[in-house]
This record gives C-alpha cells, structure tokens and sequence, in this order.
C-alpha cells in the first residue's frame, strides 16, 4: 500500500505582500481540495517572510506576519535572517507566541539558555498511522548579529548531523527547511542521504522542477512570492521507503486572489500608518537629497553616526537616503519611507592605506552608480560616498576621474600606517561593495538600531541648518 504526501510551500516572501493573496487563495483551494479526499498536505515556509521594508511588518515587528501566516493555516515554519537578527532579542523571542503552527531550527540557541517554548529543533508529523514525517529547520548563522542580542547561531551541518542522529529512527521520512542558500542545500544532498526533501531559500534561487542530487531532491521558489512551491513524497508502507520524489515551482502570477486576504492586508495597512503616525520633528524648509552630491541630511546622519559610535571617522554612501523631505511635518513612516534598510550601524578597525583605497574607489563614476543588491539594502545605487572627520584635496582629473592630492584625518594628514575606527554601515562589512571594509580584522555591530534610528536622532536633535 502507498501514500502519498502533498507539500506547499514559500520561501523569501520579505513583506511582498502584493502576491501574498493569490498564494493564499491557491493554498486555500488546495486544502479543500485535499480535505475532500481524506489526503495528507503539509504548509510550510522557509524564512524571511517579514521584511521591515514594508510598513507593515515595521509597525507590528513582524507580528502581523505571524498573523498572516496564521489564517493561512501553516503547519511549520523556519526563520531566516529577516526574522531572526533584525527584530532584538525580546520582539523576536515573542514573535510566534501566538503561533497557530510550529516553529523549527536546530541551530539557533539562547546564549544564557532561557529560549521560547515556540522554538523547537525539528517536529514529527503522522501523516498517517504508518507513516512518519520529519522536519528540520536551519538558518544562515550570521553570528555577528546572533551574538550581541544573546543568540548563537551554531554550524548549521554540525547540528544537522545531531539532528538527523536523533530524528532518523523516529520517523519515515526527513524534510529540511533550509535557510542557507543553495550552496550549503547542495552540500547537504552529497552527504546527508537521510533527507528526502530540502526546500531551500536565502539565495533567492529558483527550481521550476527539482534538483535531485543522491537520495535528496532540491527545491525553491525564488524571491517576494512570485512562484509558490508543491511536492510530493510516496510512501510505500510495506518497503518502509519512500517511493518517488517530486517538486515544483508554481508562477502565481495569473491566479486570483484571495479576497479575505486582501481585505485583512488593507486593514493592517491602515493599522501601520496609524502607528507611525508619530511626529519626530518639523522642517521648517525642505531637505533635499542627491545621490550623487553631499547633501545637508546625508551629511548630518554621518556627522550622526560618527558621534553616536565613537569612532575616529565615519562614512556612509549617499544613496542610503532614498528620497528628499519637504518642509512640514516629519513622521515615523516618512523616515521608513526614505530609509527602509535593515541595516545596522558598524563600526571597523581599518588601516590609512586601505582607507585610502576605499576613498579612491568610491570618487570613481564607476562607484557611484554601482547599482547595489543585497547586503539589507533596499535603495536603487550606491551614490557618493560621505565622510565625517576626513577632508580629501583633489587634483586636477585624469580621464575624467578624480585623483587625491591629499587626505586628512581630523585635521591631521593621513598616516598610512596609523590604524583608523572607521563607522559605516554594516553593508560594507560584507562581500565585495568595499572590500578593505569586509577584511576588517575587527568588527563592532551596533544592535538592534537601523540607521533610519540614527536619521530620526539626527533630526529630533537638528544637527544641521534648515
């Protein structure tokens, strides 16, 4: 005898919540359609579902998320980066207290050992007297922001293998929610047979058909809801094994939505707006931006940011502020409008020589409108690069690209050898956008504020003229 087991599920939603409808209504029918059939289904979700790009899920700290997910009758989900190191310790360790499904990852601990009862390793379903399912949970162990609000982030195959030790006789079958980006998914198929199904996100990959690598089949579904994912696991109750493996990626760009769904979304809408609704200051003229010149406000949150660090220096990318403010009131949804990004202050030891790198890469054309993707950024190009506490002479231009005369460091010449606290933002500590930044020996964190926290200090405190 067989059984067959129908998954659902999401991955990377990150607040889009313009496709949420019709992923809803097509979960909905897929759940009558089961239940009608006296059929085992599964709904699960693979982390970064809140972003707090989105209104939304800024003003409710991802509680109206939950919420959602709720009425869409999940069954399990995992957290990823977006849910687990940009809320701080308290919002995030009550984030799904009101959970109506379970909450999986086996790598992510309290440091002092107090965790919330939601968060668990792995879960067992019964789909059916004879036939067991287990589920897994990883996320990506960005311990540099784990660490300072009391988490740790363990290594994510270390844990696995506990995991699995553990799980394996319990159970028939093993799903992983992975949060780790495709690489590690991979990485998991060549050495872990025991995993029949890895539904993968993080790296916003897409797999319109599964990836079978060994025992495993590899699945995801891209980025912000444009493609739902279904599988299915066959069991064969007298073998003890599972059959046939399929996977899916689903366009839900021509299905309908759901009504109730939509109306509920217009409500939490409204809810935001009226909650951050707060006056932080009003202008008494406009402040305008330019991506591509130093302006009065870019220049006051880097003034900000150095004062509020400590640090020898500070510089931010112009970018950063999406839009101008008029003159008139300033409120909290107008700062999330200009400066959606879960980014966070850092702070970096960096030497005069590779400073000097830095501030040469950054005058360059090339630089400044280096369209920037990723890294919690949420704007459209780099812009010039904004400095507080460093003065740069230029030369004539050589092919249209500036050259340094000079550069001084709080009104001393640079010293190549002199070592420099340099605050930014965290973006810069990552890949390749600087990389004398991102090989920094030492790197400070600055949690949970964003830096939108700081332009809202700078603007309480009117740290510039108007």
């Amino acid at each position: 005898m067989k059984e067959t087991l129908h998954i659902y599920y999401t991955s990377d939603l990150h607040s889009h919540f313009e496709n949420w409808p019709k992923i809803v209504h097509f979960l909905k029918e897929k759940i009558q359609q089961h239940k009608s059939k006296h059929e085992p289904y599964l709904i699960l979700d693979n982390g970064d579902h809140l972003d707090r790009v989105q209104p939304i899920s800024e003003a409710s700290k991802g509680l109206s998320n939950v919420r959602l997910l709720n009425e869409a009758q999940y069954d399990v989900v995992t957290f990823g980066n977006n849910e687990g190191i940009t809320l701080d310790r308290d919002e995030f360790y009550h984030l799904y207290d009101e959970a109506n499904f379970s909450v999986v990852c086996a790598n992510v601990v309290s440091q002092n050992g107090d965790k919330p009862d939601w968060l668990k390793r792995y879960v067992i379903k019964e789909v059916s007297p004879n036939f067991k399912v287990g589920i897994v949970g990883l996320t990506a162990p960005f311990n540099h922001f784990y660490h300072p609000m009391g988490w740790d982030a363990l290594d994510p195959l270390k844990q696995l293998k506990l995991t699995l030790t553990e799980l394996t006789p319990q159970v028939d079958s093993i799903i992983l929610l992975s949060h780790l980006g495709v690489d590690q998914d991979e990485l998991i198929a060549k050495f872990f047979d025991k995993v029949d199904l890895i539904i993968g996100g993080h790296t916003h990959h897409l797999f319109k058909e599964g990836k079978q690598i060994n025992n495993s089949i590899l699945t995801a579904v891209g980025k912000f809801g444009h493609y739902v994912g279904e599988a299915t696991l066959t069991f064969d109750y007298e073998k003890r094994v599972v059959l046939e493996k399929n996977a899916y990626a689903l366009s839900v760009k021509t299905l309908p939505e759901d009504k109730e769904t939509s109306t509920l979304l217009h409500a939490l809408y409204e809810q935001a707006n009226q909650a951050m609704n707060d006056v932080v200051c009003t202008l008494t003229a406009p402040l305008d931006i330019d991506w591509f010149k130093e302006t009065t406000l870019i220049k006051s949150l880097t003034e900000t940011l150095k004062s509020w660090t400590g640090a020898d220096i500070a510089m931010l990318n112009a970018g950063i502020v999406l839009e101008s403010l008029p003159k008139g009131d300033v409120t909290l949804l107008d700062l999330h409008r200009i400066c959606p990004h879960p980014i966070n202050p850092a702070v970096v030891e960096i030497t005069g020589r590779e400073l000097q790198e830095v501030i040469r890469e950054g005058l360059t054309e090339r630089y400044t409108h280096y369209p920037v993707v990723g890294y919690g950024f949420r704007g459209k190009v780099m812009g010039v690069l904004v400095y507080d506490g460093v003065e740069i002479e230029l030369k004539e231009a050589d092919r249209h690209e500036p050259l340094i005369r000079s550069i001084y460091i709080n009104q001393k010449l640079l010293d190549p050898n002199e070592t420099y606290t340099l605050a930014t933002a965290d973006m810069f500590t990552f890949g390749h956008l600087a990389p004398n930044i991102a090989h920094a020996r030492k790197k400070t964190y600055f949690m949970p504020e964003f830096m939108r926290d700081l332009l809202k200090f700078s603007l309480e405190t009117q740290t510039f003229s108007v």
